[in-house]
């Protein structure tokens, strides 16, 4: 059976936190990939960045509806919904729109798991560390070139 050590990416494009949004979108463009994970300044891993996450910084503002009853105003929705879909449209940082604690594999993990993480969590990017270090990286198209293979 193919294991993530089989199938991964070894030569990691990698962001810092402070990574500026427009390089990372120049990035991904540019190596052809949909994501990249986020590493500190130690190198660990902090997060995974995706197209989606940069596609998010465009999308129209969802004010959370509300009612009113005798001069009282209850949202129907979580507003700090609202307060978070604001800072990630500002942003101009990686680390303000990553999304943090990143489904990962180890080297040993199988193909089939792999594939159920990304199918079940739409998920296109998985790292894949040994230990605490980043070894590679693991995106759907390395699944799809194993399937032709």
């Amino acid at each position: 059976m193919l294991t993530a050590k089989d199938i991964m990416t070894q030569d990691i494009i990698s962001v810092h936190k402070k990574t500026p949004v427009g390089e990372l979108a120049k990035l991904l463009t540019s190596h052809n990939i949909s994501g990249a994970p986020v590493l500190d300044d130690e190198g660990k891993l902090l997060a995974v960045v995706t197209e989606s996450d940069l596609i998010d910084q465009s999308k129209k503002l969802h004010i959370p509806t509300v009612i009113t009853i005798l001069d009282s105003v209850f949202y129907l929705e979580n507003p700090d919904k609202m307060e978070a879909e604001m800072k990630k449209i500002a942003a101009t940082k990686v680390g303000e729109i990553c999304s943090g604690s990143p489904k990962i594999a180890s080297p040993d993990t199988g193909l089939d798991e792999i594939a159920t993480i990304m199918a079940e969590g739409n998920i296109h990017t998985i790292p894949v560390l040994d230990g605490e270090k980043l070894v590679g990286i693991i995106g759907k198209k390395d699944i799809i070139k194993t399937l032709i293979s």
